[in-house]
């Protein structure tokens, strides 16, 4: 006997969208670290002050990827909250 298992709709795919999310959370907590990174050895010559950048830079990557993700598990399109849809 053979079990016809359906593929779930995109809004109701969990693991899809908890891979999405994972890798929007790694990808940017890794691009905003490396420009942290950068701004401070750009800008700032105390040791301290750069891993203040790159703290700060990871902080905002993984702020905007939650942002992102909780839209997507509620299922909102909206992508800002001044925006209207038609």
């Amino acid at each position: 006997m053979s079990k016809n298992k359906e593929i779930p709709p995109p809004q109701y795919d969990l693991n899809a969208k908890w891979d999405a999310c994972l890798d929007l959370g790694v990808r940017r907590f890794f691009y905003s670290s490396a420009t942290g990174a950068f701004a401070g050895l750009l800008f700032f010559r105390s040791p301290v002050t750069r891993w203040a950048s790159v703290a700060f830079g990871a902080g905002l990557g993984i702020g905007s990827a939650y942002s992102d993700c909780s839209q997507k598990f509620a299922g909102s399109s909206q992508t800002s909250p001044g925006v209207a849809k038609d």
